[in-house]
């Protein structure tokens, strides 16, 4: 997955952290969590790991960390060639592409019989890069410590690529013709902006969309308490970003023009509100003591000048947001790298020239877009496949499911959802707060138990979907 800012994040996840586990001791005492960085943390809190249940997926998770897809600077046909020789050793063709010397992605169709109602199961994948120092097993070993895998990828997303990889082979192995076309699609450069996977597979690949309504793919979430998963979100869209290069004559414009953009940079007020970002409020209301009655009616909210008491990665779901990196020289010029963060449905091109306005007194221009996104619609959740996906989260974990829209990270389903496939991102195995806070950080890794139930959760849909008349 994609992210904007990544230093910004990780100020904000650290942040996030410490609010978190003070709730967490203040409400519920001593949570001992099953995430434990080390043997001395196990022996202080009483921790007994249990017993890791090692299965095939399993095993071939470590296999496909092991394999280094670190993008920059990118090289995805080892894993390519690795997912096709499966899919050849149980009757499955699969194309691999190729847009540039070992940039590749990989594609298999199992047909079905009805047309135009095909499921895609899609991961990417490349992963970001490991800095050794920062693990405390290497990065690319796929190690077991205590009942957790060890491995950039493990979570985003070569993990959830494996739970697709046994749904799709149980359809290949039933030896029956589903109901619905089934496509496993792993996509190279996702990490990077997509040049070289997604968005080149949509302008050149039209075929491999063909026939397609749905498609499961990162983003989701699951949030858990006690080992419980106390909310599974489905993703159902995403802000859109849009990255320029700003260029001023001279350092002090450049500055002025920086001090002039900073009451974008985090705002009280509301643009506007939708029904998708109200619906996700409001079902993630019961879970948030603190901010349960802002979130229940965020109209009532707004309408009472209280929406400066959300935190801000609330609000920005209801704003055009602006960042600026650093001022930089260019030559005889100065840039400033600057991101333009809109909700799903704002118009990139009125953005810019919206910052073209707010520029130009200061006699700063834009040099360079380096990326425009948008606008993509949010996508809906009266469809069968949401109420499968709903049925299938109660049944394998207990909790409340609702939505998710990401305001600070994307994925490819934008791509996806731009050509009318209804595109939903999910987090098939249960990732708590610890797990998470490795996504592109150190020590990436996953349980194995939480895995394993992921496995089986994704298995029961895409049957389901599949066979279901």
């Amino acid at each position: 997955m994609s992210v904007i800012d990544p230093a910004r994040r990780r100020r904000e996840r650290r942040i996030a952290a410490a609010v978190v586990l003070a709730a967490a001791l203040a409400f519920v005492g001593v949570v001992i969590y099953s995430m434990v960085e080390s043997a001395q943390l196990a022996r202080q809190r009483g921790y007994v790991p249990k017993q890791a249940h090692m299965t095939p997926e399993i095993l071939l998770l470590q296999q496909y960390i092991r394999i280094d897809t670190t993008n920059p600077p990118g090289n995805e046909l080892p894993a390519a060639q690795w997912l096709s020789r499966i899919l050849a050793s149980h009757g499955v063709h699969a194309e691999i592409i190729e847009p540039a010397p070992r940039r590749a992605s990989l594609y298999a169709r199992i047909k079905g019989k009805r047309p135009n109602e095909g499921l895609m199961l899609l991961h990417h994948i490349d992963v970001v890069p490991a800095v050794a120092s920062e693990w405390t097993r290497p990065p690319y070993s796929g190690a077991l410590f205590f009942n957790q895998i060890y491995g950039r990828g493990a979570i985003d997303m070569k993990g959830v690529g494996i739970c697709e990889l046994r749904a799709f082979l149980d359809v290949a192995k039933s030896g029956r013709t589903p109901e619905r076309d089934l496509v496993f699609l792993a996509v190279a450069d996702e990490e990077s902006g997509s040049d070289l996977g997604m968005r080149w597979l949509v302008e050149h690949r039209p075929d491999i969309f063909s026939g397609v309504k749905y498609a499961l793919n990162e983003g989701g979430i699951t949030e858990m308490l006690q080992e419980r998963v106390t909310y599974f979100g489905i993703e159902i869209g995403t802000k859109q970003p849009v990255t320029v290069i700003l260029r001023a004559p001279s350092r002090e414009q450049m500055q002025e023009a920086r001090i002039a953009l900073e009451p974008w940079f985090l705002r009280r007020d509301a643009d506007r509100t939708t029904p998708a970002v109200k619906r996700w409020m409001r079902e993630l209301a019961p879970q948030r003591i603190d901010f349960r009655r802002h979130l229940e009616d965020v109209d009532r909210t707004i309408a009472t000048g209280k929406l400066w008491e959300l935190p801000a990665g609330y609000r920005e779901m209801l704003q055009d947001n602006v960042w600026a990196e650093g001022v930089e020289q260019n030559g005889g010029e100065w840039d400033m790298r600057t991101h333009l963060l809109n909700l799903p449905d704002t118009n990139p091109d009125r953005r810019l020239e919206w910052l073209r306005e707010k520029m130009a007194p200061f006699g700063v221009r834009i040099g360079e877009v380096v990326r425009k996104e948008g606008p993509v619609p949010v996508i809906s959740t009266d469809t069968p496949m949401f109420k499968l996906l709903e049925r299938e989260a109660k049944r394998s974990f207990g909790a409340p499911v609702g939505t998710e829209i990401l305001n600070k990270s994307f994925n490819d389903s934008r791509f996806l959802r731009k050509l009318g496939i209804i595109a939903y991102g999910i987090s098939p195995f249960p990732v708590d707060f610890f797990q998470s806070e490795t996504i592109h950080q150190g020590d990436e890794r996953v349980r194995i138990d939480y895995f394993n139930r992921g496995v089986e959760f994704l298995r029961h849909v895409v049957a389901e979907y599949a066979f279901a008349k």
